[in-house]
C-alpha cells in the first residue's frame, strides 16, 4: 500500500471516529450510541470499523485523521484500544492518519502511554474530549502530558461546545458541557506555546470565544466537524473567510456527519474560491506536517 501522498487527495478530514474495533466491541455504551444517533439522525453504518473508514475515505480521494476516544475513568465504560486503531491504521497509510487517545486521569501511566503511542505505533496526534473524559484541560494536574505531547512534537485536538453524546437523557447522563469552554484551552495554550492545538467544531455556544482564540494563539486552529456547514454561525464564516482563513480545517464528524454530506453543503457556503482549499485540505496539512 502506498503511503499518503498529498498530490492525489482533494482533501483532509481530520475529525474521523472509530466506533467498533475487530473484536465487535464499542466506543460508547449502547445508550450513549442510540443517544448520539438520535441527536445527529446519522444513518445506518454508526459504528464503521478501521478497514470500513479507510474505504469510504480511498473511494473519495481524501485523506482521515481517525481516533477514538478513552474516557474509561468518567464512563466506566472500557476503551477502544489506540494500540490497535493505529496499527490498523497503518495498512492504509495512503488515506488514515492515526491519533491516540489516553485518558487524562492516568497520570503518569497516561503520559508514558502517550509516548509509546507516537514511538511505538506511529500515532500522528492526540484526541481529547473534556465533557466526556470529564476533566477540565487547564488544570495543572493535566500538564505534564501535555509537555510529553509537546515534546512529542504532535498536535491535540480537543472536543468544544455541545456534544451530542448525552443529548436528550436525563442530566445528560452526567456530562458536563463546561469543561468544553474553550477559554479553558486558552490557558494551556498560552502555557504550552510549541503545542498545536486544534478546537474542534464551531464551539458553540462559546463562537466568540473559540474566533478570538484562534485569532490571539498562532498555535491554535479551529475545526469545523460536527455541523452540517449550512448551520454555521455567521461569524465563524466570516472569520474563515478573512482572518481565520489559515487556521480553519475541514472535519466531518463521521460516522454521525459524512464527508459526502459536509462537502456539499460546503459547496454552498459563502466562502471565496482561494480559501476553499486551504480549509479542504492545505491547512491540514501543514497542521499535520505533511508537507
Amino acid at each position: 500500500m502506498h503511503s499518503l501522498d498529498l498530490t492525489t487527495l482533494d482533501a483532509i478530514d481530520v475529525h474521523v471516529h472509530v466506533e467498533q474495533d475487530g473484536h465487535g466491541c464499542f466506543s460508547l455504551d449502547q445508550t450513549l450510541l442510540d443517544a448520539s444517533a438520535s441527536y445527529f439522525r446519522s444513518g445506518a453504518n454508526r459504528t464503521p470499523t478501521v478497514a470500513d473508514i479507510a474505504e469510504h475515505y480511498r473511494e473519495r480521494r481524501t485523506a482521515a485523521v481517525v481516533f477514538t476516544v478513552d474516557a474509561t475513568t468518567a464512563t466506566g465504560h472500557p476503551a477502544l484500544s489506540s494500540e490497535e486503531i493505529a496499527d490498523a491504521a497503518a495498512a492504509h497509510p495512503d488515506v488514515l492518519i492515526p491519533f491516540g487517545s489516553v485518558d487524562p486521569h492516568g497520570g503518569a501511566a497516561a503520559v508514558a502511554r502517550a509516548r509509546r503511542l507516537v514511538t511505538e505505533h506511529g500515532v500522528r496526534g492526540f484526541k481529547f474530549h473534556p465533557s466526556l473524559q470529564a476533566f477540565a484541560p487547564n488544570d495543572p494536574a493535566f500538564y505534564p502530558l501535555y509537555a510529553e505531547i509537546t515534546e512529542l512534537g504532535v498536535p491535540a485536538l480537543f472536543h468544544t461546545g455541545q456534544t451530542g453524546i448525552g443529548a436528550g437523557l436525563p442530566g445528560g447522563r452526567g456530562i458536563k458541557l463546561r469543561y468544553s469552554d474553550p477559554m479553558l484551552l486558552d490557558d494551556v495554550a498560552a502555557d504550552f506555546p510549541e503545542l498545536t492545538v486544534v478546537l474542534a467544531h464551531p464551539s458553540v455556544p462559546w463562537q466568540d470565544q473559540a474566533i478570538s482564540i484562534a485569532t490571539h494563539k498562532a498555535n491554535v486552529y479551529i475545526d469545523l466537524s460536527g455541523w452540517s456547514p449550512k448551520y454555521f454561525p455567521p461569524q465563524l464564516v466570516r472569520a474563515a473567510n478573512s482572518m481565520l482563513r489559515h487556521k480553519v480545517l475541514f472535519g466531518s464528524d463521521y460516522p454521525v456527519i459524512t464527508p459526502d454530506r459536509w462537502r456539499a453543503d460546503f459547496a454552498r457556503l459563502d466562502i471565496k474560491d482561494e480559501v476553499r482549499p486551504l480549509i479542504l485540505k492545505e491547512n491540514a496539512a501543514r497542521m499535520l506536517g505533511l508537507g
